[in-house]
């Protein structure tokens, strides 16, 4: 039975230290107390329920990273909904394909996102949900401030808490809502989430925590979450800057900090001086997840910043969770880490049977957080095996001692000449060499092989993209892989397609090639 001195919840730190700052908006220095989030919170859950909202129904953000965010998702949250941070790099199609399928009731915008055109797309969906925004209205849309204004900022009486409903990326198609089950229990009864910041990374009342990610990814979102329930501060960067993000850990004495290997890389390119000008002595913990870190950057960040870097596997369906310190990762070099939320399982997709260590398969959990893919049952099916093990597509291999590593994305896999070719392996090999600053691999159709292996370079400014240079990769790759793995061609490009948190969209690279938008041709090769 949960009793109030068991719920853990902004409310209970707006009672006991109410002027102590929840977040910080990091550029600006603007801040919100903990009795302001939780008064903001309050007031707008109260207006949701005055909209006609019920326990389970949905409220869809789409708003950049501003102050209000966190306080915006927990007025979902202690309404009792579903809240949706909807991606602001999504085109205004792609958002209505998500406001239409989570069934938004609510949608708030800012006047960063909304235009006319999206907003009256919005009042035509189906359910034609009510539009607030933060700033000043557009026609169609109400403030919400002014329907907070005479909102009690106390709580609801009996609130059961909410939770987020997040979409996947969408890297193989159209993002997939990712829907958990919802608790029914009061307010603050399942943060499990902080109690793993807690424990495992010694999150406290007194942590100070950068978020330098856009806030509609599941990281920064969660992870918010979690540090407000313990009562410490969260510091938002509107926008990630390698620079500004060294100057944030230094003004703000910053303890805990989330990343993207790509930020890490960013940082890492800075000139000496500049790397050499900030004290990061502050930091407990620096943890990165969302997408493969290449060894070499690893390294270097662990020589910079100390044994602080932490790192964990996971996804935004939940179904389980690796952790690895810098400890643990230099003596099994390239781990994600051993299970510390659910069960891990190598499977053979064929067979259907587990594979003994060492040999790779697809990565199942079994024992992690059950979810459902929203109205797509076949692809919920599609994820779990006849065990309820659930698997999002990665593949993988287990040592002796428990620890994963990750070989690719199923997806990503490269068929040539019959033989499965991994391109994370190739990145990482490419990425070694300190003219490249970013680079995928993917495979492009080849009437001989079926698909060969093409990598898509971005080299560092002072090393432009010459014949000399691809001559100098491609040399590079056969000296430390095998020729089958090897690229038979290579090009370079300007940038190339990244999400905020650092995921390669290689779809889109992919198409450019099997839907005749770009011909192989004009390559550097050996």
């Amino acid at each position: 039975m949960n009793t109030e001195a068991s719920l853990r919840h902004p409310g209970l730190h707006a009672r006991v230290k109410p002027d102590h700052p929840a977040v910080i908006l990091a550029d600006t220095g603007r801040s919100m107390s903990y009795a302001e989030l939780d008064a903001f919170a309050n007031r707008l859950a109260r207006v949701l329920q005055n909209e006609g909202l019920d326990y389970g129904d949905h409220i869809a953000c789409l708003l950049e990273n501003r102050l209000e965010c966190p306080a915006v998702q927990w007025g979902g949250h202690y309404a009792g909904l579903y809240y949706t941070f909807v991606s602001t790099r999504l085109k205004p199609e792609e958002v209505l394909y998500i406001l239409e399928d989570c069934e938004a009731r609510v949608v708030i915008l800012s006047a960063q996102t909304a235009t006319p055109e999206l907003v009256e797309a919005i009042g035509e969906l189906p359910l034609a949900p009510k539009i607030f925004m933060l700033d000043e209205p557009l026609p169609g849309c109400e403030s919400l401030e002014q329907a907070m204004a005479g909102q009690s900022p106390e709580a609801l009486p009996g609130a059961r808490e909410g939770s987020d409903m997040l979409y996947s990326s969408g890297t193989t198609g159209r993002p997939k809502g990712v829907k958990p089950e919802i608790s029914g229990l009061p307010v603050g009864s399942t943060e499990t989430l902080a109690g793993l910041i807690e424990l495992a990374f010694g999150g406290n009342g007194d942590m100070v925590y950068l978020s330098p990610a856009p806030y509609y990814h599941a990281a920064p979102l969660k992870w918010t979450r979690g540090v407000l329930v313990l009562g410490g501060t969260a510091v938002i960067m509107e926008k990630f800057d390698p620079q500004r993000a060294l100057e944030n850990i230094q003004k703000y004495k910053v303890t805990h900090s989330q990343w993207v290997p790509t930020m890490f890389h960013r940082m890492l390119h800075l000139p000496e001086e500049v790397r050499s000008r900030y004290d990061v002595s502050s930091l407990k913990m620096a943890v990165h997840a969302a997408a493969p870190c290449p060894v070499t950057t690893k390294q270097a960040m662990i020589d910079w910043w100390g044994p602080v870097i932490y790192e964990y596997y996971g996804s935004t369906e939940g179904a389980g969770l690796t952790m690895t310190n810098s400890e643990d990762w230099k003596k099994h070099t390239g781990t994600v880490g051993k299970a510390i939320y659910g069960t891990l399982h190598i499977v053979d997709e064929e067979t259907g049977e587990e594979l003994p260590i060492g040999q790779e398969g697809a990565i199942y959990f079994s024992g992690g957080h059950p979810f459902e893919y929203h109205k797509d049952p076949s692809k919920t099916a599609e994820a779990h095996n006849d065990q309820g093990w659930a698997c999002v597509g990665d593949i993988g291999w287990l040592d002796e001692d428990g620890y994963l590593y990750l070989t690719d994305r199923k997806s990503n896999m490269i068929i040539s000449g019959g033989v499965n070719i991994y391109p994370q392996e190739v990145e990482n090999t490419l990425m070694g060499h300190r003219a490249v600053f970013d680079v995928a691999v993917i495979g492009i159709p080849n009437e001989e092989m079926g698909e060969s292996v093409h990598a898509i370079v971005q080299s560092r400014e002072d090393r432009p993209g010459t014949a000399e240079l691809a001559t100098e990769l491609l040399s590079f790759c056969r000296d430390k892989l095998s020729s089958i793995k090897c690229p038979r061609t290579l090009e370079f490009r300007d940038t190339l397609p990244r999400e905020p948190n650092g995921k390669l969209l290689k779809r889109l690279l992919r198409d450019e090639y099997r839907e005749g938008k770009r011909k192989a041709e004009g390559f550097f090769s050996l």
